[in-house]
């Protein structure tokens, strides 16, 4: 058996089974090839619609066998990508001829109470971070859905409901531990390697395998105040000003998320709204239970609810609440947007496509940030989008390949219609493949991160979520 496996210069190198050999016995995990008969199920990922086929797969358990992969790779001048949970839309972890750094496996969750930090290995999910912080009246701001992987989450940037009052994800990084294409494992802190640190707050995973994370942690709950207010999308004008008022004067303990979709089986709401285009605005309270029960009625009052579920419930439940409708294995398209502010004409447009969404599982949600992520300022980290009040995920989701095309369309159609009240600023966790632009990502933080990339990884080894 003969794998081939590409290098930088883009020319196929032959691995032949004493050479895959060597490397086998050198891993605790596994090492998987094209022709073994787990091979199709490792390569998967989060997005259906990606589809490609790695050289060679290894899927590591420690640090050790990073360090032998990479080893491997510098002495056959292999081009690597590197794989956490497997969450990222674009799937840029899975590419054609190229040996993957799996690091799935590595989950590790250790929690230091006392000092109120976490030791995070980058294959865990933030359903595993929440259960371990959770017993400790602990939790880091991390992403929306509990299967998400902590590092691609982080390597992006890393927001949620609990980033206003917390910051972001890589607002709260300590320190990495990192295996470099040169073979090496180093630590990286403001200290130390500060300008890979600097990166990979936030700058994509293309400087360095990351190893492991050291996350400061802060009290909170172990319940919040949260949950969905459901409106009929008739009202969704009304709703949409109303929530753009809520927005300009609430405490930052609230976190006010809308979303326009056909509803989702809700055991609170009518049956007959079941499937039926609403508008849905979902709230998280980082405060005392009576203080965000009395800040939350207001959210009743857009409009005439169909029904709410607002409660104090446990935040790694609600971390967890909208996971059914991210499952793996359907296809997936996304568009992003940042806005400074919910203008009419943006209220107009998200009435006028949420009307068209091209699919039942599509959604359009516009999440809202500021507060403390926008204390921080633009250069400190390499995520610079420190001036935006508002995210937006145009996310299409369907399951049968023949409506790619609409779907995708209608995406890209609505994206480009709420073009003129964007910022020019694009969140790089949210970019579908094909839409790689530097200026939108990374802005001004674009020329250092390309420093960065040509300091660390001259040859282009690694490759990247965007290219530098």
């Amino acid at each position: 058996m003969t794998i081939q496996v590409r290098n930088a210069q883009e020319k196929r190198v032959a691995i032949d089974d004493e050479t895959l050999a060597i490397l086998k016995a050198q891993i605790h995990g596994k090492v998987i090839a094209p022709e073994d008969a787990e091979y199709d199920e490792a390569r998967k990922v989060w997005n259906a619609m990606i589809d490609r086929r790695p050289g060679l797969i290894v899927e590591c358990t420690g640090t050790a066998d990073v360090l032998y992969a990479v080893r491997f790779a510098r002495q056959h001048n292999l081009l690597i990508t590197v794989r956490g949970a497997g969450h990222n839309i674009a799937g840029r972890s899975l590419q054609n001829e190229v040996l993957l750094v799996d690091l799935s496996r590595m989950r590790y969750v250790h929690v230091n109470p006392e000092e109120k930090t976490a030791v995070v290995a980058p294959g865990a999910t933030l359903a595993d971070i929440d259960h371990e912080t959770e017993a400790y009246g602990l939790a880091l701001p991390m992403g929306i859905n509990s299967t998400t992987g902590i590092g691609g989450l982080t390597l992006g940037g890393g927001f949620g409901w609990l980033s206003r009052t917390l910051g972001m994800t890589v607002d709260n990084l300590i320190s990495v531990e990192a295996v470099t294409v040169a073979g090496e494992r180093i630590v990286c802190d403001r200290d130390h390697h500060p300008d890979l640190f600097w990166a990979l707050m936030g700058g994509g995973g293309n400087f360095a395998i990351v190893t492991s994370f050291q996350f400061r942690l802060h009290p909170v709950g172990p319940e919040v105040v949260c949950g969905p207010v459901v409106y009929d999308f008739a009202e969704a004008k009304k709703v949409l000003a109303n929530y753009r008022a809520y927005c300009s004067s609430c405490p930052e303990k609230a976190t006010v998320w809308f979303v326009l979709r056909r509803s989702p089986p809700f055991p609170f709401l009518p049956s007959s709204y079941h499937g039926k285009l609403v508008m849905i605005v979902v709230g998280c309270y980082n405060g005392p239970l009576d203080e965000g029960m009395r800040e939350f009625a207001k959210l009743k009052k857009f409009g005439t609810p169909l029904g709410d579920a607002i409660a104090p419930r446990r935040l790694r439940d609600f971390q967890r609440s909208f996971d059914p409708l991210v499952t793996p294995g359907a296809r997936n398209y996304w568009k992003t947007h940042n806005f400074k502010e919910i203008a009419d004409g943006l209220i107009d447009v998200l009435a006028e496509y949420g009307q068209s969404l091209p699919h039942e599982e599509s959604e359009i949600f516009i999440a809202q940030v500021g507060g403390e992520t926008n204390r921080v300022p633009k250069d400190a980290t390499a995520y610079p989008h420190r001036d935006v009040s508002f995210t937006m995920n145009v996310h299409t989701r369907w399951r049968e390949e023949q409506d790619d095309k609409v779907c995708s369309s209608w995406a890209r159609d609505f994206y480009k219609a709420v073009e003129p009240f964007a910022t020019g600023g694009a969140y790089i966790n949210f970019i579908s493949e094909g839409d790689d632009t530097i200026e939108g990502a990374f802005a001004e933080n674009a020329k250092r991160l390309a420093k960065v990339k040509a300091h660390y990884d001259p040859g282009n080894i690694l490759r990247p979520y965007l290219k530098l």
